[in-house]
Formats: C-alpha cells, sequence, structure tokens
C-alpha cells in the first residue's frame, strides 16, 4: 500500500500529516497528487462526498508553493461559506510545519475588512465563495495574475447556486498559464460543460464510479401521506434511540418549521439553514460536531462543506429536485468503514422520483413500514435497560449518598424498585403510544395539493427551446433580483415557457424588475399565474399548443393572472416538477413535558 512518502510529498507536509493520524491515502489522493505534481495538465477528478477530495487537491499545491512570495498563487472556489471554511482549515493543519505560509478564507456574512488585510499581509492560497471572490477583485483587493492553480471544489453545486457568471469572471482574472483542477461528486451535463469551456484537454481520473452512491449506505423508503410526514419522522427518530442524523428539507422555511416543531416536542434538534448569521452558524455546527445535538435539519445548499463523521441516518424529509443532490446527502453517512441508512419519506406521487435515484445509485431502495407505538416502546424500553447495565458507576463521589438513599428505598424489594425506575422514564412512551394509529401509506385524497402560499408563482415566456434550464433561470432571478435574499421555491422548466415560485414579499419586485429583462437576447415576459385545480373525473380539458390563454384571468388587485392551463407540454415534464432552493446529552430532556404526533 502507497504511503504519502511515496506521492512525493516533502516532509514537512507528511509530518503535519502523522501528527493529524493520517497514515495512507484515500484512492483519489493516491491518484491525484502524483499528478498534480508532476503534470502542469488541466484535471477533472470525481470522487464521492467524504473520500478526502481537499487533501487530493491541497497537498500537491503546497508541495509546489513558493513560500518566498506573498503573491496569491492558488484560488480554490467552493459554493458556500462552510465548505471554503473547512477547505482554508484544512490547509492550516497540513501546512502547520510550513514556514511563511498562510491560507485565507473570503466568503459573505463576515466582516470583507478582515478579509482585504489579510489580503495585504500577503496570502499563498486563498479559498472563496464565488460572490465574495469577485467582489474583492472588483474592489482591486484581490489580485489573481499570478495564479498557478484554480481549483473548482463541488463544480456541480456552484452552477446550481446560479454562479455561473461569477465563475467567468474569475477567470477572466487569472492567466491562461494557470492549471484548472475541477473537484465534483458528480458530474451532470452542466459539469462537463464546466470542463468543455474552462479547461485545455484536461486529464479525467476517477476513484469510484460517477454518480454512484456509496456501498457502505443502505437506502430505505416509507411510503406516508403528506400530513403524515412529520409524525413518521418522528417514529424513525424513535425508533432509534442513539440517532445521530441530517434531516435535510428543500427550503429554508421547512428546515426551520421543521426544527421549531422538533425542539418543541422534546427531541434534542436544531436547524442550518441560509438565514442563520456566520455566528450562529457556527454555534449550531459546534453543537452538532460535539454531538449535543442528535438530530440537524438543514438545506442541502447549508449542509455542503459539513464535516461531521459517525452520522447513523440521512432522512430526506423531502426527496431532492436533482438526482444528483440525493448522492451528495447519502454520501454524509456511511464513512470511515461505517455503515449508514439514507431514508426517504415520500408519498405515492413521489414513488417515481425514486426510479432516476436508483438508477444513479445503482442500488434499490427497500420500502419499510412506519413503527408502530408498541415495537417504539419496546426499543425504548431495551435500551433504557443496556444504557443502566453500561453505565459507569463513580464509586468515589456516590458512596457519601448511597446511606441516604438506600433508607429513602427500604421496604422496596428488587422487583419493585426495578419497575418503578423503569417507569419513571417510560411511562410518558407508554401513554403516548398506548392508541397510535397506523402512518403507512398514502391516504391523501387530494392528489394535487396547492402551493405553499407563502410563495408567488410566476410564468415566464422562456423555457427548454431557450436552453434554459434551473441553474440557468436562477441565475436570471439572482441577476434581475440584484442578489436579494429572495427564497426561491418549485421550478418548472418546460418546452418553450416555464413557472417558478419567489416568496411573497417579492412579488412586486420581480414584476418591475423584470420588465425590461433578456435571456439569450430575447425580451423576458414575466406574470403572475396560479396552479390549476383538479379536473373532476370524466371532465375533458380542450385547448393544444404550449398555452391555452382561456385560462387568464384577473385577480382581485386588478393584476391579470395566468392559470396553469398551459397544454401538452405539462405532463410529459413532469420531471422537472418541483424544483427549491434556498436553499448535550439525551434528546429527550424532560420526558414529561414531551408531545407527540
Amino acid at each position: 500500500m502507497s504511503i504519502f512518502k511515496d506521492l512525493g510529498l516533502n516532509e514537512a507536509i507528511i509530518s503535519a500529516l502523522e501528527e493529524l493520524g493520517y497514515e495512507k491515502p484515500t484512492p483519489i489522493q493516491e491518484i491525484a497528487i502524483p499528478q498534480i505534481i508532476n503534470s502542469k495538465a488541466d484535471l477533472k477528478a470525481f470522487a464521492q462526498t467524504g473520500t478526502g477530495k481537499t487533501a487530493a487537491f491541497s497537498l500537491p499545491i503546497l508541495e509546489k508553493i513558493d513560500v518566498n512570495s506573498k503573491n496569491t498563487q492558488a484560488i480554490i472556489l467552493s459554493p458556500t461559506r462552510e465548505l471554503a471554511i473547512q477547505i482554508a482549515r484544512n490547509i492550516e493543519e497540513f501546512s502547520k510545519n510550513i514556514k511563511n505560509f498562510h491560507v485565507l478564507a473570503v466568503y459573505g456574512g463576515a466582516d470583507i475588512d478582515k478579509q482585504i488585510k489579510g489580503l495585504k499581509r500577503g496570502s499563498q492560497i486563498v479559498v472563496g465563495t464565488p460572490g465574495r471572490t469577485v467582489d474583492l477583485i472588483k474592489r482591486g483587493r484581490l489580485n489573481l495574475k499570478n495564479v498557478q492553480w484554480l481549483v473548482l471544489d463541488e463544480a456541480d453545486e456552484m452552477l446550481n447556486m446560479g454562479f455561473k457568471d461569477e465563475l467567468d469572471k474569475v477567470l477572466e482574472a487569472t492567466p491562461d498559464t494557470k492549471q484548472t483542477l475541477l473537484f465534483s461528486a458528480t458530474f451532470p451535463r452542466e459539469v462537463e460543460a464546466i470542463a468543455k469551456n474552462y479547461m485545455t484537454k484536461p486529464v479525467e481520473i476517477s476513484a469510484g464510479t460517477k454518480n454512484v452512491g456509496a456501498d457502505s449506505v443502505t437506502h430505505e423508503y416509507y411510503l406516508v401521506s403528506d400530513r403524515n410526514r412529520y409524525q413518521a419522522l418522528k417514529r424513525i427518530a424513535d425508533i432509534n434511540p442513539d440517532i445521530y442524523s441530517i434531516v435535510f428539507c428543500r427550503t429554508r422555511r421547512e428546515t426551520k418549521d421543521i426544527a421549531e416543531k422538533l425542539i418543541a416536542d422534546g427531541y434534542n434538534a436544531d436547524a442550518l439553514h441560509g438565514d442563520l448569521s456566520q455566528a450562529q452558524r457556527d454555534m449550531v455546527m459546534q453543537k452538532f460536531r460535539n454531538k449535543n445535538l442528535q438530530i440537524l435539519v438543514a438545506t442541502d445548499v447549508a449542509a455542503r462543506g459539513l464535516d461531521v463523521t459517525g452520522l447513523t441516518h440521512i432522512i430526506n424529509y423531502k426527496l431532492p429536485d436533482q438526482t444528483e443532490n440525493y448522492t451528495h446527502r447519502s454520501g454524509r453517512t456511511g464513512r470511515a468503514g461505517k455503515t449508514g441508512i439514507s431514508i426517504a419519506l415520500i408519498t405515492n406521487k413521489e414513488k417515481g422520483k425514486l426510479r432516476p435515484i436508483e438508477r444513479r445509485i445503482n442500488k434499490t431502495f427497500e420500502h419499510k413500514q412506519v413503527p408502530g407505538g408498541k415495537e417504539i416502546c419496546e426499543k425504548q424500553l431495551y435500551s433504557l435497560i443496556d444504557k443502566v447495565h453500561d453505565i459507569d458507576v463513580n464509586e468515589k463521589d456516590i458512596k457519601d449518598y448511597m446511606p441516604d438513599v438506600y433508607k429513602k428505598l427500604e421496604g422496596l424489594d428488587r422487583e419493585e424498585l426495578i419497575k418503578r425506575f423503569v417507569s419513571i422514564e417510560f411511562n410518558q412512551f407508554l401513554s403516548y403510544y398506548q392508541n397510535s394509529r397506523d402512518l403507512n401509506g398514502d391516504d391523501s385524497r387530494n392528489k394535487e395539493r396547492s402551493s405553499d402560499d407563502s410563495f408567488t408563482r410566476f410564468y415566464i415566456n422562456i423555457g427548454k427551446m431557450d436552453d434554459l434550464n434551473p441553474a440557468k433561470l436562477i441565475g436570471v432571478i439572482n441577476d434581475n433580483l440584484g442578489k436579494k435574499n429572495a427564497e426561491i421555491g418549485q421550478i418548472e422548466i418546460l418546452k418553450s415557457f416555464s413557472f417558478f415560485e419567489i416568496d411573497k414579499n417579492f412579488r412586486d419586485e420581480v414584476l418591475e424588475n423584470f420588465k425590461n429583462a433578456e435571456f439569450n437576447n430575447r425580451n423576458i415576459i414575466v406574470e403572475v399565474t396560479t396552479k390549476p385545480k383538479t379536473r373532476s373525473r370524466g371532465k375533458k380539458s380542450f385547448g393544444g399548443g404550449d398555452r391555452n390563454r382561456g385560462g387568464e384571468r384577473r385577480s382581485s388587485d386588478g393584476d391579470r393572472n395566468r392559470s396553469d392551463n398551459r397544454g401538452g407540454d405539462r405532463d410529459r415534464n413532469r420531471s422537472n416538477r418541483d424544483r427549491s432552493f434556498s436553499g448535550g446529552g439525551d434528546r429527550r430532556k424532560d420526558s414529561g413535558r414531551r408531545r407527540r404526533d
């Protein structure tokens, strides 16, 4: 087995790795490190989440960096603040024995003046989010003329978040002689387009199979109605007393709502989403890493770059809109030789979303039954008994209290004492689940639920024929709203037109800012619209083509409001529906106050 010294790394780096406990390289490190050290060719590298990609690109750069120069020689772009901070922290650890070396993380939500001071001091490697990196370039504070390496980490997510324009601007500021290194856990068509447009005859390497799930993760789904989804989540948590999990939601609003409900119901949970300040995010993550939280509720974007090991479960409260994101989610468990479980809570109409995921991960979802009350009570009881049996008794500190304890409990025999002890902790579970109902199956009669009323739905006159995809539409929205913190809900890309949802508080701004907007030299038309109501059985719908104007009507405030009765494209493009973006101690502190279902 190869060791790091065999890969061409110097003693300062190797000694730091040994101090950090690194013994041997991962497969992607074993391939990428010598490739980057010995070649100036651009590199396109695939590796699943959690396989050591950061070391794979940062260690060879550290090997070749010129510490005698204060110029920025490497720029590493990452889609989120958390990932940028984590990468910079890892590089600091790897370079701890290299003198005169500095790395700096630059990202939004933090004091830009401090970041500018760090650039003035001199940082050979800068790790940044696209937005803040471009801001510093425009201010003339970040000079990339001497950059030898450009790293695009999690390139697929940067595109999903609409950062194509920022990537273009960063590339314009770097010399043509640089070496571009593209690392990604998935390689959708958009990432292949990056390689084609930004790289020159890249070498392609892979540790594993592209876009496939980890072998150490099993995949399960629970079939529930939408109104029972939250109750099913709680039962899954209850049947796994030692759960250590991330629960993924699709929007910030949903993330907040689910986390608040879990906390109110006595679970040791918290939320991670884009509305938190950096200090709040750091505090939540510190609690989660220390396992003072058992359940972290997060959006896909906020969870990128989380360095957490030992997760037992990943729970998809709702499936992601892109199958690639499921791979990212599930890859956060089953690491470091351990096994993990990825769970999906789905309704009948969402079952079709499992098929493309199964094809991508090359695995089949196993249908599981939502546990019943008796099953949960039994599991909780035996978990309690195991903890009592395995507890370490502090004989020294407890001995002075024991005489009084024995005196208070005298008269109770062994069996009675055990019964009373168990009942203190367990009566609430027994009482709560005594008449619990079956949550399995989707018994929802309302098959077409309306959109969240906190969003406004818009029609836009561009679609697949205009080479539009969700990532490009998000870029169009961000550009015309001035990158404001407006939450985007569902996106539906059809043949010649599309629909998207925006936080209703931005309704008027969307209508105003899109008046003179263009896409690919075509004028954009954006109008408020509504989802069609479900038609009664037996009734035929008339009208074809892309747009049925018979659905137009006036809303109460005088604006024309289009109904989504647009004709033939709708049913043939359901795969693009429902895209939304953002995005201590015992879990049950006080069992007597815990509310259920």
